[in-house]
C-alpha cells in the first residue's frame, strides 16, 4: 500500500476527438505536458470532463497510457469507476497496470445501491487494487448520496485514501477549480498555492479574478463549455461526443471574452512563485 498525499491542483483532463469521433492522441499528451508545465500538482484522465461514459474500455485504458507517457513528474489518477462492480474492479485493474499512480471512482450511477453496497463496491476495489483510491460522490450525476457514516467506513481501508465531494456548494467550488485549470492553469496553481501558504488575500485576490471563468464553465453540462475554453485558447478541439452538443452560440462570445480579458492581463507564475517565497 502506498501513502499519497492528495494535494495542490489536479485537473480533471478533457479528452480531445478528432472529426471522425476518435481520439486524439497527439493533442492529449501536448495538453499533459503543457499543464505539467503550468505546475500542476497532478492530472486526472478520465474523469466526467473527459467524457469517460462514452470511451469503450480499450480507450480508457489508451488514453490513461497517453497521458502517463506524456508526463514526467506528475502523478497520474485514473478515473476507473462503474456502476458495476466487477466492471470497475476490471477498469482499476488496467489503469494500475498502465501505470496510474492512483483512482478517482466514481459512485455506482444509475442503479443508486444502498449504503452498505457502496461499501461492499469500494472495500472490493481497494482489497484487491493496491493503488491510493478516492471515492468520488456526485448525486447529480449518479442518483444517489453516499452518507457521511458510509465514507467514515471507507475511511478505515488504508487504500481509500480520499474523498471527492460534489454534493453541495463547496463541492462544486472544487470541481470548478479543478476544471477551471485546463484553461488557467498558471492562476489556478497560484491560487491553490497562495490558500496553502495562508496567504488568503492573495488566494482571495486571484479567485475573484477568476470568478468569471468559474461561472463561464458550467453555463452547460460540464465539459462543454471547458472543451469550448479549450479551442478559443488552442490547447484543443470543442467537439464532444454524442449526446453532448457543442457550447449553444448565445454563450461562445460571452466565454471569449471572459478569456479575452484574462489574457490582456498579463500573468506570471514564476513572479508569483518568487514573491511568495520571499
Amino acid at each position: 500500500m502506498t501513502t499519497f498525499r492528495f494535494r495542490g491542483v489536479y485537473p480533471a483532463m478533457c479528452t480531445p476527438f478528432d472529426d471522425d469521433g476518435s481520439i486524439d492522441f497527439e493533442t492529449l499528451r501536448r495538453d499533459a505536458r503543457r499543464l505539467e508545465a503550468a505546475g500542476v500538482d497532478g492530472l486526472v484522465p478520465c474523469g466526467s470532463t473527459g467524457e469517460s461514459a462514452t470511451m469503450s474500455h480499450d480507450e480508457h485504458i489508451e488514453v490513461i497510457e497517453a497521458v502517463v507517457d506524456a508526463v514526467e513528474d506528475v502523478p497520474v489518477i485514473a478515473g476507473s469507476g462503474s456502476n458495476n462492480t466487477r466492471e470497475a474492479l476490471s477498469l482499476s485493474r488496467r489503469s494500475a497496470e498502465a501505470g496510474a499512480d492512483a483512482l478517482l471512482l466514481i459512485s455506482p450511477y444509475y442503479n443508486r445501491p444502498e449504503q452498505r453496497g457502496f461499501v461492499d463496491h469500494y472495500e472490493r476495489i481497494a482489497d484487491e487494487v493496491d493503488l491510493p483510491q478516492i471515492v468520488y460522490n456526485v448525486p447529480s450525476r449518479t442518483g444517489q448520496n453516499i452518507q457521511p457514516r458510509t465514507v467514515e467506513t471507507l475511511a478505515e481501508h488504508p487504500n481509500v485514501q480520499g474523498y471527492k465531494a460534489a454534493s453541495g456548494d463547496m463541492g462544486q467550488i472544487s470541481e470548478i477549480i479543478s476544471v477551471a485549470a485546463n484553461v488557467e492553469p498558471e492562476r489556478t496553481c497560484a491560487m491553490v498555492g497562495a490558500a496553502l501558504a495562508e496567504d488568503f488575500e492573495r488566494a482571495r485576490a486571484i479567485h475573484h479574478r477568476l470568478g468569471p471563468l468559474f461561472r463561464g464553465l458550467f453555463v452547460e453540462t460540464n465539459p462543454i463549455p471547458v472543451k469550448e475554453a479549450m479551442q478559443i485558447r488552442g490547447y484543443g478541439p470543442a467537439r464532444v461526443r454524442s449526446p453532448l452538443t457543442r457550447l449553444s452560440e448565445e454563450y461562445r462570445d460571452e466565454l471569449r471574452t471572459i478569456l479575452d480579458d484574462l489574457e490582456a492581463e498579463p500573468f506570471d507564475y514564476e513572479d508569483e512563485h518568487a514573491e511568495r517565497e520571499r
